[in-house]
């Protein structure tokens, strides 16, 4: 990750400092004259923001990134791992583009003023003004794009192609930046959802924001008759008999932007078409299962859909809204005959699909009153390679348990049939949950997996601890339910062998003990949880990558 990124900031880097120096050339010495450093601190940040926009849609193409990782993964593993940060990828290339329109936008502010201030400061003895008369009988050839003294930069930028478009894909932008803020995202997700598509308006000016040609150079011809270095300080004769330095003539770049962009836009309407045509294939609802801890099970069949463990949909409910797309981690294994997601009723969208599914009505609902559904997908995820781990730690925080109920489930299907390809040796599984509530839906999986094992003499394959993070047992003692906890053959939560734990796991201890007992291995860590436990197990896998054994850490991103 760290390597694709500093090749990302080496461009960027490149990108700028060959730009600045571009305009540092003799084409550019009277356009200098106008405009000072301001000119290079204006070019070079926008040919940063060609490249960066020419980036920032691919990672959301996800069926692009679901077959290049099925190309790639055979071959690299680390490089398909790669592919699972694409949000991450989008977030920085974002945060650039944000950056480097600040500095373009600053520095053509001062641009106007140096074009206004030419206009202003009307005296024939003064190269800038001269250079600002040029062009003003037939506009042909003309350097400042501010063509009179009874006018002022904020009409300019009004009246014209690129400050018009200027404006719009800037308010786009900061639109679309502030509201993909994750306290906006979480809270209000419509709000995020909705303004994110202001990216249409932002390419569509983003393409003929050059069109304009505000920015001019000297032209080909032109440097050949008159050289600035021979020239400029003839400027008060240019054009009469006798001189050899003609007016100068100058012309703006052609557009360039739209050779950036037009290949991902063109990738991401064939992402967009594709969406289209799976979202228009019949989905039914085979089954629907109210989970008392308002958890709502859909388990559904569409004709040709095929899944691995781990993967994830994208869901729509026209009957909630004919716009927005959740993404909800399958649950169910690739050898079931369904496809199943657990959906957490947390927000506007969950709670009026948990309403159209009948979860508010006490009677059963009918299968032809069932809300149709939209479904794209499956994509891939970094929990597919799980099977190539020998030893596994699988580690989910509340409703992040939904992957690896898709991977257990797996396990024991492939148990079940006796199937002798199965590379995972040893599974370790923490399920980190905050109120004993949460447990419910999940924990009957977890009985009938500790079941199979026990029958066929599996008991060490799989080893689970549950926690109940927000109850330490130093509070909770006193009551009653603990004394049954600690005499009770089987867990009075959760119904399992295994006791629940309290407070939050000792992850140095946890990764310390999987080390000694599985010396000279690679163990694959797989998460599904919020940020800060990502960032503590990311250092956990570092700090006991040592004396031969190799932690390598996996987070779900979608």
């Amino acid at each position: 990750v760290l390597g694709c990124n500093l090749v990302w900031l080496g461009i960027n880097a490149y990108l700028f400092v060959q730009f600045y120096m571009n305009f540092l050339t003799e084409r550019w010495f009277y356009t200098r004259v106008l405009l000072g450093d301001a000119l290079s601190w204006a070019r070079a940040p926008a040919a940063c923001l060609n490249f960066n926009c020419m980036l920032i849609l691919l990672p959301v193409c996800r069926n692009l990134l679901s077959f290049l990782r099925g190309s790639i993964q055979c071959c690299s593993r680390t490089a398909a791992r790669q592919l699972d940060r694409n949000i991450t990828f989008h977030k920085l290339v974002a945060y650039m583009i944000a950056f480097h329109t600040a500095v373009h936008i600053i520095a053509h502010l001062f641009n106007f003023e140096w074009f206004m201030g030419a206009q202003l400061y009307r005296n024939s003895s003064s190269l800038p003004f001269v250079l600002s008369q040029i062009g003003t009988g037939d506009n042909a050839s003309y350097l400042n794009p501010i063509r009179t003294d009874q006018t002022n930069p904020t009409i300019v930028m009004f009246t014209t192609i690129a400050g018009l478009t200027g404006v719009v894909i800037t308010l786009a932008l900061i639109l679309i930046i502030t509201s993909s803020m994750e306290v906006i995202r979480r809270s209000y997700f419509e709000v995020f959802w909705y303004t994110h598509h202001l990216f249409i308006i932002f390419f569509i000016g983003l393409v003929f924001h050059g069109f304009g040609r505000i920015v001019r150079g000297q032209t080909a011809t032109s440097l050949l008759e008159n050289k600035p270095s021979q020239c400029k300080d003839q400027f008060e004769s240019w054009g009469m008999n006798g001189t050899f330095c003609p007016k100068p003539e100058f012309a703006g770049n052609p557009p360039m932007t739209w050779k950036w962009v037009v290949g991902p836009m063109i990738l991401y309407v064939c992402e967009r078409l594709v969406r289209f045509y799976r979202s228009q294939q019949k989905v039914v609802i085979t089954k629907v299962v109210m989970h008392p801890s308002k958890t709502l099970e859909l388990q559904m069949k569409r004709k040709g859909f095929s899944m691995e463990v781990g993967q994830y949909v994208f869901m729509q409910c026209p009957c909630v809204s004919q716009l927005e797309w959740h993404p909800f981690t399958l649950t169910s294994a690739p050898e079931e005959d369904h496809f199943s997601v657990h959906i957490r009723i947390v927000g506007d969208w969950t709670q009026g699909l948990y309403e159209a599914c009948g979860g508010d009505k006490n009677e059963t609902q009918e299968a032809w009153k069932l809300p149709k559904m939209a479904i794209d997908g499956p994509f891939g995820t970094a929990s597919e390679d799980v099977f190539g781990y020998e030893v596994v730690m699988l580690v989910g925080a509340g409703i992040g348990v939904t992957p690896f109920a898709s991977v257990l489930k797996s396990v024991w299907y492939k148990h079940i049939q006796e199937n002798q390809n199965v590379f995972t040796k040893k599974i370790y599984f923490y399920w980190l949950c905050p109120e004993t509530q949460a447990f419910e839906w999940f924990a009957d999986l977890l009985q009938s997996l500790e079941g199979q094992m026990t029958e066929k003499g599996m008991v060490d394959f799989l080893s689970y601890n549950i926690y109940l993070t927000r109850w330490k047992e130093t509070e909770v003692t006193h009551l009653r339910h603990i004394l049954v906890h600690h005499e009770a053959e089987n867990d009075p939560i959760t119904g399992l062998k295994q006791k629940t734990l309290y407070g939050k796991p000792n992850w140095d201890n946890e990764f310390t003990t999987i080390g000694t007992k599985h010396p000279e291995k690679k163990v694959g860590v797989f998460l599904c949880g919020p940020t800060q436990l990502a960032d503590v197990l990311e250092k956990q896998c570092l700090s006991h990558s040592e004396a031969g054994v190799k932690f390598i850490f996996n987070k779900e991103n979608f």
